[in-house]
């Protein structure tokens, strides 16, 4: 990257950078054949892991105080419930475009808890993208195939509600916890920030899912090379190399990105563009499993709606700074 790129366009691609390989984790989240709860323990703990193992990170640890530490282990609870909701709307709906729909309103959320949390006015321009967001989603939603007229329920369909229910308030958390680290981005270095939220979330997890599990506890699911065909790929066999892509490209690297950008970018901005990962994460289920089938004319409108918000509200931000970008 040329050393004449300013800080904020440096950031800007570190999170686009970030918010593509997002896309990837919808996917990863439906080819893996196991829970929720279990799928965010392996997340959560290889991505904490292979933060310790990194020199850098120790150093980034050394010297923070108790008070911080708790600050940043206690974020990292919301970002573990955000993941278990994440998660658990996909398998509620087994549908990958329900909850990146969804997950398309943190930027509305945003918009509301983010002057409340760093006690800042009311951007009258942040909520009206937020809803136009909103907006797009609700274009994005009457896009799938059980919206459409003439749909006939299959045996064993699963009703929407609680995904989307779910979903939302998945979109909540995320929105919530990218203020939090907004508010307190000056207190730690990023990747002390991300190993501390890591270790909470894995730590939790760790704790909850002997009690609550009734089946025995995987460490990592195994993996057999001799049965790895293109026919099983979402068949069980896959689960580890999965969780892995999940853990290192899909956590530890965007994670550090993201949490780059936030010094750079108002927690509103980071969450709309957080908003492309809907569209990435649909575009690449085309791909994948050709849900692109399933899609209509109302998907692309949703879609347009949504990049038109994000890069108007980029474009102006850029034009003339408001207190809160």
């Amino acid at each position: 990257m040329s050393s004449k790129t300013s800080p904020r366009t440096k950031a800007f691609i570190a999170l686009h950078s970030a918010v593509f390989l997002w896309g990837f984790t919808a996917i990863l989240g439906k080819l893996i054949t196991y829970g929720s709860i279990t799928l965010v323990w392996h997340r959560m703990m290889l991505t904490a892991i292979i933060y310790l193992l990194m020199p850098p990170v120790w150093k980034a640890l050394k010297g923070l105080s108790l008070k911080t530490t708790f600050t940043f282990l206690g974020i990292g609870l919301l970002v573990c419930a955000h993941w278990l909701t994440f998660y658990g709307s996909i398998k509620l709906g087994n549908s990958v475009s329900v909850t990146l729909a969804c997950l398309g309103s943190a930027s509305f959320f945003a918009s509301i808890i983010e002057p409340l949390v760093l006690k800042q006015p009311f951007s009258k321009r942040d909520i009206y993208m937020g809803l136009i967001v909103v907006l797009g989603i609700l274009f994005i939603y009457f896009s799938l195939p059980e919206n459409q007229p003439g749909h006939v329920a299959k045996v064993g369909d699963v009703s929407y509600g609680w995904a989307v229910i779910t979903g939302l308030l998945s979109a909540a958390l995320a929105a919530t916890f990218t203020v939090l680290n907004k508010a307190n981005i000056h207190r730690a270095k990023p990747l002390a920030i991300s190993t501390l939220e890591m270790i909470s979330g894995a730590l939790v997890l760790m704790i909850i899912i002997p009690i609550i599990s009734t089946d025995a506890i995987v460490f990592l699911p195994s993996i057999n090379f001799s049965i790895l065909t293109l026919e099983n790929i979402a068949a069980g066999p896959w689960d580890l190399i999965w969780i892995l892509l999940l853990a290192v490209l899909c956590t530890n690297l965007t994670f550090y990105l993201g949490t780059y950008a936030l010094n750079q970018l108002s927690a509103f901005t980071a969450n709309l563009t957080v908003n492309l990962e809907p569209i990435y994460g649909i575009v690449l289920g085309a791909v994948i499993f050709e849900e692109n089938k399933d899609l209509n004319i109302w998907f692309y409108i949703g879609a347009a709606i949504i990049l038109s918000a994000i890069f108007t509200q980029a474009y102006l931000s850029n034009r003339k700074p408001v207190p809160n970008v």
